[in-house]
């Protein structure tokens, strides 16, 4: 069962995601919130596995709150849901530990299984959201700067693996890439994370885009 809280300043949109995804027999939507400083709580209430997040809310924003999420034990998957997708917003929001970005006009057969996808740590991006990233990435040279000094501090094996998590790979299809075990590939993964300081997948991807060492 996955476990979702929805988080967003207008209770339609509320009202209908809670339509759409309870339609999914696999979906509970366990907590709702319409301001980000009361997100932060339904989620170490619910404690959900997929967050859908709204970046422009009063009092605290998305932004915030998901700086905030991602700090608890046990952090959920975060994915950004919302009409506005400025570039700077994509970034900060992937970079801030979110693991997609989606925006509201996606049809709600396909919310239905990024959520699925999300919850299974995997990243989902809408088509909009991503060709802006990669614009958007492109053109941050201290983005760039810093993640190649990041870069720079790991050993060759690790550096393979972030490419792998450039490039979307699941552990399984890194390991096959590498020769190695699932098993040895996840404990990669997990020391690449904590050197360069990432939260999830997501950001060590963006982080390898941001370095120059996968291409776009």
């Amino acid at each position: 069962m996955v476990r979702v809280v929805v988080v967003d300043d207008e209770p339609m949109v509320c009202v209908f995601l809670r339509t759409i995804l309870g339609s999914a027999a696999d979906i509970e939507v366990v907590g709702e919130a319409h301001d980000g400083a009361a997100g932060v709580e339904a989620v170490r209430r619910g404690r959900p596995d997929v967050v859908l997040m709204d970046l422009r809310m009063p009092g605290m924003d998305g932004l915030t709150a998901i700086e905030h999420v991602v700090r608890l034990p046990d952090a959920p998957h975060i994915v950004v849901l919302t009409t506005f997708d400025a570039d700077q917003y994509v970034l900060r929001a992937l970079r801030a530990g979110a693991t997609g970005f989606l925006v509201k006009s996606t049809p709600p057969e396909e919310l239905i299984g990024l959520v699925r996808t999300a919850a299974q740590g995997h990243t989902v991006l809408s088509p909009s959201a991503a060709r802006r990233l990669v614009a958007a990435s492109t053109d941050s040279l201290s983005a760039s700067d810093r993640a190649r000094e990041l870069v720079a501090a790991l050993t060759e094996r690790e550096v393979q693996v972030l490419v792998g998590l450039g490039e979307g790979l699941s552990n399984a299809r890194i390991a096959a890439r590498l020769h190695l075990s699932e098993a040895t590939v996840k404990g990669y993964v997990s020391r690449t994370l904590e050197k360069l300081g990432c939260v999830n997948r997501t950001q060590a991807g963006l982080l390898a885009h941001d370095a120059g060492i996968v291409g776009t």
